[in-house]
This record gives C-alpha cells, sequence and structure tokens, in this order.
C-alpha cells in the first residue's frame, strides 16, 4: 500500500505533476481538468494515507518483523513516510513536468495507466474488503483521469496554434 502513498506511480506523484502542469498548459480548460484531477489525487492521497494508518497503528513487534514491515519500522515507528514498495523514498523527480502540452499529457496518461496496473496488482493480493473496496474505487477513478486526458490530449492537438510548442518548431515533425 505505501506504494499508492508515495511511490513513483503513487498519488502524492500524481497529485504534485498535474497541479504543477497546469501552470504552462496553454487552455484554460485543459488547466481545468489538471486541477481537477490534481486535486482529487490529494484527496487519494488522504484515503491511502487512512488505509495504511489502519493497517498499521495495531501491529505487535512480531506482527511488524513477520511481515517483513521491520525495515521500514526502524526508520519510521508507525509514520507515514512515502516511499515506493522497494523501500526507495519518494523524490521530485517522479513527478514529471516539462512545460510542452502533448508531452505533459502523454505522460499523465501514462501515469494513470501505471497506477491502475498498480492498484490491479493490489486487488490480486487483498482480499480484505475494507482494503479492497476502496482500492477498487480508487482503480475506477484512475481509468475517469486516462479518460479526460485523453480528451484534453486532442483538445490540445485540435488547437495547435502559438501557444502550443509545436507550433513554433514545425521543423520538429
Amino acid at each position: 500500500m505505501l506504494v499508492t502513498y508515495g511511490g513513483p506511480d503513487g498519488e502524492l506523484s500524481a497529485s504534485m505533476r498535474y497541479l504543477a502542469q497546469r501552470y504552462t498548459m496553454p487552455y484554460n480548460t485543459v488547466t481545468g481538468v489538471l486541477t481537477d484531477i490534481g486535486t482529487e489525487e490529494l484527496a487519494h492521497f488522504e484515503m491511502i494515507c487512512a488505509i495504511v494508518y489502519q493497517l498499521t497503528k495495531d501491529l505487535s513487534p512480531e506482527e511488524i518483523e513477520k511481515s517483513g514491515f521491520d525495515k521500514y519500522y526502524v526508520d519510521h515507528t508507525l509514520a507515514l513516510w512515502p516511499q515506493a514498495a522497494g523501500g526507495i523514498p519518494f523524490n521530485a523527480c517522479e513527478f514529471q513536468s516539462k512545460g510542452d502540452p502533448i508531452t505533459d499529457l502523454t505522460e499523465d496518461l501514462a501515469a494513470e495507466q501505471k497506477a491502475r496496473t498498480t492498484y490491479d496488482n493490489i486487488l490480486r493480493l487483498v482480499k480484505d474488503p475494507e482494503v479492497a473496496d476502496p482500492i477498487r474505487f480508487l482503480r475506477a477513478r484512475e481509468i475517469v483521469h486516462f479518460q479526460r486526458f485523453g480528451e484534453a490530449l486532442r483538445t490540445v492537438q485540435e488547437k495547435l496554434d502559438s501557444k502550443n510548442f509545436y507550433a513554433f518548431n514545425p521543423s520538429f515533425d
């Protein structure tokens, strides 16, 4: 579950990516999509925090060691700290932002699919309905976000003009 909190495809990365990208998006409708989804990802981040907290708050030292959570526990006790499943800490490199609308929206499409895949993998492992049900909800939202970013990309492609990097550099095409 920590991977969806602070991993490269997690909710923290997604929210920071979209909220940063909105400033260089040349069209208000697409800026609005990034703002809406970035804000929603912050709410998802909070949901993941609550799930991780509920799963770990009453662990005994024996359960911590048996589950493989001991290395994390030594560094953070049971505090919520963003990292990938393999223990790599969150860093700003995980939210890509280039300032080019087509590049950024393509990254966003990929990010939503990677998040959906991560939730698919969690659902293969978790059977507890109190965990699986919210994860199914989050997975469904990733699909909606993917669709909205697809619409946003089409908007940008249909409006190739002086606000779009590609219009300034036709020799690249």
